[in-house]
């Protein structure tokens, strides 16, 4: 069974920069397309940004030129750089498959950005 831990969240000031990681396990990451997406307190998990296998990148209005999402197929992670971070990026950042049923969710990573 597929399994994604995140890790990399963390307190940070409005202005600052965090990146986040996702490990996946298994050999799977290669063929995906992968996503992060984040979930505020009381809204629905929304999609943040996307990498296909080949390495095309898409991003949702709020975080385009800010964030960066990349891949290492070698170490199986996707990675999400997060620049001049905003009170509204506060959220649990999970990752998980862009098209296609998605995987078992992990737990997410906090992050809190303090105005």
């Amino acid at each position: 069974q597929v399994q994604l831990v995140e890790s990399g969240g963390g307190l940070v000031q409005a202005g600052g920069s965090l990146t986040l990681s996702c490990a996946v396990s298994g050999s799977i990451l290669s063929i995906n397309a992968m996503a992060w997406y984040r979930q505020a307190p009381g809204k629905q998990r929304e999609l943040v940004a996307g990498i296909t296998s080949g390495g095309s990148r898409n991003y949702a209005d709020s975080v385009k030129g800010r964030f960066t999402i990349s891949r290492d197929n070698a170490k199986n992670t996707v990675y999400l750089q997060m620049n001049s971070l905003k009170p509204e990026d506060t959220a649990v950042y999970y990752c998980n498959r862009l098209y296609g049923l998605a995987y078992p969710w992990g737990q997410g990573t906090l992050v809190t950005v303090s105005s």
